[in-house]
């Protein structure tokens, strides 16, 4: 098939630059041209982008030509995962446009975005819009967007590998399912760098229904092998904890070097403290950032503005800055901590020399000692170019229940239209009917033991078999409670002002992390030390504080788990001496003397240590398999051992190992027994029926669904609030309706999610007849750092270094028979 030829304006306008289209953006040109769908997947600094909006510019050409008079339709709808994405995105996409001399109305449509500029483009629809997945279920919940859509010719869905797998990307997939029924003449692309699934993504992409289409999968060229640095520092590297303070004066020294550099942390905890360390060291007054979700936006905006100026050496960050934004000349991408996956590091360090024919540069910078076999194992993922991410899955309930209540408020629709729309959405191409039909009745009365209650009944359904909102209220509730991202109730920071009053925003912590404060003690946000002086007007109310020993907010999200791929890896760096030549000496010498006081765990088995320490009796294995995991083996195992009589009393768990601990010794139980996959069964069930665990679930899965509303016009519910009616109405269904389809909703949701069930299953498998026990007289160096997660207490900076150091040395004592 001959490459597809690019107009003149186009070609002159790549040669003005000295460029030549890459031959990933021609087969974009050429699949568009075809009717197909297309998945491109292309390397960052590629011009990805570029490649996608190709098609809809040479299209728009012609019709630019008719001048400012011409029709108001929508022609290309680009969704992305972040705000600040689209926003960049448009910025960047106006250069080649006004170069080749387009006169396109490009716009952007997020949550931001003034209520009468919204008003305006649904009356005069751009020619290119970009925007949201919420964005976009808020038009299937809106009346007469049918007409909106009806000339659209081109979805392009950017980071494609970050929506897919969660329940954004569902809502996503059920809204393209939508503008298929209104505009069956658009074709869809999908633009990613990392990929590791690309069937399962290329059919996640387009339609399901009677007749499937298959996307085309376009790939770019590979650019140089990027530059990857371990940090082995000079100083002591500690056994346990993920502050890497130890080494912070030469991640410091790394950035006084470079020109830009991007410091990547995987909590909005770490990038507080992070950012407060390098400020510490920072003698040189370099111009240092910190960017994260909970800042104030205008903070936000004020960083990206000074890197896209130049204006910065570095920026202290989280995942808000490491999907395609190109902020500035960045020359190193710094990892503080083990990057979790290498898909997320190759994602990270597409940042770093946003260009195709230089190398990026990064420096992972690991965090204690095991950190250390992680960041090896992600390095030569990435030079073996091996991809992990987090695996396609069916589409969750709640998500769909979301969007049939929407679709019912937009216009009225009938049952089986609305199946067969759904069904051709990827994610839920596998619904039976009956799942739908259950989903429909809770859409409409929430289900058989919450019909009486007049607040649940939102649809009906009127003679032609038509469903719709049951009034304007409803629809107007439903708009106000669109999405799927559920945030820890949050407080806004503010400067105390005159007379007592909040002053300037700072952003906003978790409600839970400011109820545990006092008035005069102090906390590290925005990069800044803070004394809380109380709560006034719903906001927390600050002075600035120069305590040398603040705190740091805990946040509940953000935390990534250790990629099934990693696990794999580092289990076999660390039973294989051969591969321990690129450790830090320190590191070397820890394996070493697990060897000769225990044995290493092997890449196929289970490891299972016992031994006493003060009284108690502990076991400790190393599945490798992530914290979620680990702690949905620590509740299973304990209640295992509480029927044996061994009378467990606690348990902890990090990304590498499980200590569980009790009042008898636990060395002769058997363990093939003990860890069996049964415990999937029954077990498992019991302890999710009394744990609270289901009950937060529950209280998400109910929000989303539309069940329990959040916002109302006029004023919001507390978070207390809704707790308590989330607790209540699970308590009736556990017990009047036990098949209730949110409570299956909650039950896979609680499985896949929160207790990574699958990934435990899977670990149980793998280890079946290979478990390995040995009794020790005292603890391992191996257990040395989960043994050190036992009564952590909440404390930060350099007094959370010096009790784990001081703990460690307790262990390491103990280890070698001195105490």
């Amino acid at each position: 098939m001959s490459a597809p030829i690019l107009p003149d304006r186009f070609s002159q306008w790549f040669a003005s630059r000295g460029w030549q289209a890459r031959p990933h953006q021609l087969d974009m040109i050429g699949a568009a041209g075809a009717g197909e769908d297309a998945l491109l997947i292309a390397p960052t600094g590629g011009g990805k982008t570029l490649g996608g909006f190709l098609p809809s510019l040479i299209d728009l050409a012609d019709v630019a030509a008719e001048g400012p008079k011409r029709p108001y339709r929508l022609h290309t709808l680009y969704i992305s995962p972040l705000k600040a994405l689209s926003v960049d995105v448009a910025r960047n996409l106006m250069i080649p446009v006004e170069e080749i001399g387009l006169d396109l109305r490009i716009e952007t449509r997020t949550g931001d975005t003034p209520v009468s500029k919204r008003q305006r483009q649904r009356d005069k629809p751009p020619d290119i819009l970009l925007t949201t997945p919420e964005q976009l279920a808020l038009f299937c919940a809106s009346p007469n967007a049918r007409a909106f859509f009806a000339d659209l010719k081109r979805i392009i869905v950017d980071e494609i590998h970050a929506l897919a797998p969660q329940k954004r990307g569902d809502l996503l997939s059920l809204g393209m399912a939508t503008l298929a029924q209104w505009a069956p003449e658009a074709r869809r692309a999908g633009l990613s760098a990392t990929v590791s699934d690309e069937g399962g993504l290329a059919r996640w992409l387009t339609p399901q229904g009677d007749a499937p289409r298959f996307a085309r999968i376009v790939r770019g060229m590979e650019g140089p092998k990027p530059q990857i640095n371990i940090l082995s520092s000079r100083e002591r590297i500690p056994w346990s904890g993920h502050s890497g303070r130890h080494a912070m004066g030469e991640v410091y020294e790394a950035i006084r070097q470079a020109r830009l550099s991007l410091i990547f942390v995987n909590t909005r905890s770490q990038a507080e403290h992070t950012f407060q360390e390098l400020w510490r060291l920072n003698d040189d007054g370099l111009a240092i950032a910190l960017h994260h979700g909970s800042l104030a936006v205008e903070q936000r905006r004020k960083v990206e503005a000074a890197m896209a100026a130049g204006k910065l050496k570095a920026v202290v960050c989280t995942s808000t800055l490491d999907l395609g934004i190109d902020w500035g000349d960045v020359d190193l991408v710094i990892q503080m901590g083990a990057p979790k996956g290498s898909a997320r590091l190759i994602q990270r360090l597409g940042r770093s020399n946003h260009r195709l024919d230089e190398p990026s540069r990064a420096l992972l910078a690991p965090a204690n000692r095991f950190e250390h076999l992680e960041c090896e194992a992600a390095r030569a993922a990435v030079a073996e170019g091996v991809l992990d991410g987090e695996p396609l899955r069916a589409g969750a309930l709640d998500v769909l229940a979301q969007h049939m209540t929407g679709r019912a408020c937009g216009e009225p629709v009938k049952a089986d239209d609305l199946f067969a729309e759904v069904t051709a959405a990827a994610p839920y191409a596998a619904l039976t009917r009956a799942e739908f039909d259950n989903l429909m009745q809770f859409c409409s009365n929430g289900g058989y033991a919450l019909d009486s209650y007049e607040r649940f009944r939102r649809l009906i359904c009127d003679r032609e078999g038509f469903w719709k909102a049951r009034n304007a209220r409803v629809a107007q509730r439903h708009r106000m409670n669109v999405g799927t991202i559920i945030e820890a109730e949050m407080l806004p920071v503010r400067l105390k002002g005159r007379g007592g009053r909040g002053g300037r925003s700072l952003g906003e912590v978790e409600e839970w992390f400011i109820e545990q404060l006092a008035p005069g003690d102090t906390f590290v946000f925005a990069g800044e030390i803070l004394e809380f002086q109380g709560i006034a007007e719903n906001a927390a109310l600050v002075t600035r504080s120069a305590d040398p020993e603040p705190k740091v907010p805990a946040y509940q999200g953000g935390k990534f788990p250790l990629s099934t791929y990693l696990a794999k890896r580092v289990r076999e760096i660390a039973h294989d001496p051969a591969q321990w030549h690129v450790l830090p000496d320190q590191v070397q010498d820890w394996l070493r003397l697990q060897k000769e006081k225990s044995r290493l765990p092997q890449p196929d088995d289970l490891l299972v240590e016992t031994f006493p320490k003060h009284g108690k009796f502990y076991l400790v294995c190393y599945p490798f398999e992530g914290r979620l995991a680990h702690q949905s083996l620590g509740m299973l195992l304990t209640r295992r051992l509480e029927r044996l009589r061994l009378r467990p009393t606690g348990f902890v768990a990090n990304e590498y190992a499980l200590a569980v601990w009790g009042l008898r010794n636990m060395a002769d139980a058997d363990m093939d027994a003990l860890f069996s996959e049964d415990m999937l069964g029954d077990d498992l069930d019991a302890w999710l029926a009394e744990s609270p665990l289901m009950k937060r679930t529950f209280k998400q899965c109910a929000i989303i669904s539309g069940l329990i509303e959040r916002r109302l016009p006029g004023h919001e519910k507390t978070s207390r609030q809704v707790t308590f009616s989330a607790d209540l109405i699970y308590d009736v269904l556990r017990e009047h309706d036990p098949d209730h389809i949110l409570l299956q909703a909650a039950w896979r949701d609680a499985a896949t999610g929160l207790l990574d069930i699958r990934r435990l299953g899977e670990a149980l498998k793998r280890v079946k007849g290979h478990i390995h026990s040995i009794d020790l007289e005292r603890v391992s160096p191996l257990a040395v750092p989960v043994m050190l997660e036992i009564g952590r207490e909440a404390v930060y900076g350099e007094a959370q270094e010096s009790i784990l150091a001081d703990a460690a040395e307790d262990l390491v004592s103990e280890m070698m028979g001195d105490g």
